[in-house]
């Protein structure tokens, strides 16, 4: 592995922790010895990446930190442009797939000039669906998640009965046919998900729910795991 390559290692280990990593545990994963570690460090640090800490007691990347214009192996590049050419291609969600294209804009004007002929030339292309009618409710979804909003749902469901819920949004999933949203559903009082196109209202309440998002994802995630498990 060249110097430049293991640097880049070293911040995308960091970036993955939020607590300080000891740097025998960073030096053990780079296979590395920790004099080197701490040469790497000092490095990066003097090129404005942005770490804290010192031997003894762990590092960690401050959160906000951008990466510098980096090169993109030809795969990493390949699911970049796949993975937003499907966004915009294949999204009911006109918002995100305007932002999909941005993200290319951006991604290639930074990008050595070998890498943005990669990516303006890309080969990998994404097939024609069935037409689909753009979603009036996932980019309000999306903006609940983030700002861990409380909405106020009529929902159809699927005996066609109607129904008012006051739920707490933590995840969207998207699939082929549909997408779903998967909140805490306060008159049931436990997750659900519910079908995007089964929403017939949606109301913003300006509250935020009680608990981050990442504690009810992180505990969703652990349910779904152990009934997994069982079956």
């Amino acid at each position: 592995m060249s110097r430049a390559a293991r640097l880049l290692e070293l911040l995308q280990v960091l970036r993955r922790h939020r607590q300080p990593v000891a740097g025998a545990a960073l030096a053990q994963q780079l296979g590395i010895s920790l004099r080197t570690l701490y040469r790497d460090i000092a490095s990066l640090q003097a090129q404005g990446a942005a770490i804290e800490g010192e031997a003894g007691l762990g590092y960690v990347l401050k959160p906000g930190f951008v990466l510098p214009p980096l090169m993109f192996t030809a795969e990493e590049l390949e699911a970049l442009v796949l993975g937003s050419r499907w966004v915009i291609k294949r999204g009911k969600d006109a918002r995100l797939a305007e932002a999909a294209g941005r993200a290319l804009d951006k991604i290639s004007a930074v990008l050595p000039a070998e890498a943005r002929h990669q990516l303006e030339s890309h080969a990998l292309l994404v097939g024609p669906a069935k037409e689909v009618a753009e979603s009036p409710w996932l980019a309000r979804l999306r903006a609940a998640i983030r700002d861990e909003q409380i909405l106020q749902l009529t929902y159809l469901d699927l005996k066609g009965q109607l129904s008012q819920r006051r739920i707490w949004p933590f995840a969207l999933g998207y699939f082929d046919q549909v997408e779903l949203v998967v909140a805490w559903c306060e008159q049931r009082q436990a997750v659900r998900n519910f079908r995007v196109d089964h929403i017939q209202g949606l109301l913003d309440t300006g509250q935020r729910y009680p608990r981050p998002r990442q504690a009810l994802l992180k505990e969703w995630k652990a349910q779904e795991k152990i009934a997994a498990a069982r079956n």
